[in-house]
């Protein structure tokens, strides 16, 4: 008898601790599927929203600007253009070559200089004649190596005829850092864009941070906040993570402000993909970050179109297509307490002031 206790005390240990093994090994699995998201653990854009979080005393106010947004849609995803491609590479392979810097003068008058960050052109990038920049003006493109924690962005990407590479902005970057950068780092004053100095998004935040990578949507779940822009972000007024502004609308959003989706909504009465669902769960969990203007209200998603393996088609509906993300009614959205509103940005410009008018006054 005392052996036979003996024999059941044995079984249950090995099949107590078989158990905990088959748990470590599931958890493991899940961690390795899991994709290396940008920046520290305890990064801004690695958080997620607080439960029962603040909202602003005018998001109602805000979100019936982006009602009135005269595209007249809802919160949509740009996968095709207005958006980044971001390269992997491991740059000990690549040879690493100077990029130009070259003016703009889609939005600016050709004294206003845009510029590299000194870093960017002291190391040089490790560019490849494939890479594309996305459709759009803005084309940019991202490039990052994880062997070396290191991240590359640029705006205004040109390939030249003879192979070099020109561009009208530029920032290199730790993968693993805060993905904020310091104002203080930038001698930007009142009037002026941050594009002088080196980022290439106008709230000053590096171009990767926030956007919607196929591989994590394929995974299952995105662990970060989204990158979006809006049509009335305010003018000379930011929060952090925004360091700088190119808002031109008077009491519009502030950049940097995070819009949540309603984490109460039910998701699934939209007609939403699969895919669109995770993306809708992350506008709940992390919610979408104001970081520049745009002529809708808008998140981006990477920009694959050049990737032969991957596509969002069937998986993602951007604006040329029904349903989708911006068959959420922005109504279901709220803008989250702004805190230390700061004061500065950008001077006002023609071009983005006559795009500043509501669906009823046309």
């Amino acid at each position: 008898m005392k052996n036979y206790f003996k024999i059941l005390v044995i079984v249950f240990l090995v099949l107590g601790c078989n158990k905990k093994k088959s748990e470590t090994q599931k958890m493991d699995k899940i961690q390795s599927e899991q994709v290396k998201r940008f920046f520290s653990d305890d990064s801004f854009w690695n958080q997620p929203i607080e439960v029962n979080a603040e909202i602003d005393s005018m998001s109602n106010y805000w979100i019936s600007l982006l009602e009135r947004d005269p595209s007249g849609k809802n919160v949509g995803v740009n996968v095709h253009q207005y958006t980044i491609p971001i390269y992997e590479v491991n740059s000990k392979d690549i040879p690493f070559q100077k990029v130009k810097n070259i003016p703009f003068a889609e939005w600016y008058d050709e004294k206003t200089a845009l510029a590299h960050e000194p870093e960017f052109d002291s190391i040089g990038v490790p560019i490849e004649s494939y890479m594309k920049g996305s459709l759009g003006v803005d084309q940019h493109i991202a490039i990052v190596d994880w062997d070396a924690n290191r991240a590359w962005d640029m705006f205004y990407v040109q390939h030249l005829e003879d192979g070099t590479w020109q561009s009208a902005t530029g920032m290199t970057y730790p993968l693993d850092g805060s993905g904020v950068f310091e104002q203080s780092d930038f001698e930007v004053r009142l009037g002026e864009s941050i594009h002088s100095y080196g980022p290439g998004v106008a709230a000053g935040t590096p171009i990767i941070a926030g956007v919607v990578r196929y591989d994590e949507v394929k995974s299952g779940e995105i662990r970060h906040k989204i990158a979006g822009a809006v049509r009335f972000v305010s003018y000379q007024e930011f929060t952090f993570p925004a360091i700088w502004t190119d808002g031109n609308f008077e009491g519009g959003i502030p950049e940097g402000a995070v819009i949540q989706l309603d984490p109460n909504l039910d998701i699934t009465q939209f007609g939403l993909t699969d895919e669109e669902i995770i993306v809708a769960k992350a506008l709940q969990v992390y919610g979408f970050v104001v970081i520049d203007f745009a002529e809708a209200s808008t998140i981006r998603a990477e920009y694959i179109d050049n990737h032969k393996e991957k596509s969002w088609d069937g998986i993602l509906r951007g604006w040329n297509e029904p349903g989708g993300i911006k068959s959420i009614p922005v109504s279901n959205y709220r803008v989250l307490k702004v805190k230390n509103i700061q004061k500065g940005g950008d001077r006002k410009k023609e071009f983005f002031m006559k795009k500043l008018y509501f669906k009823d006054e046309k």
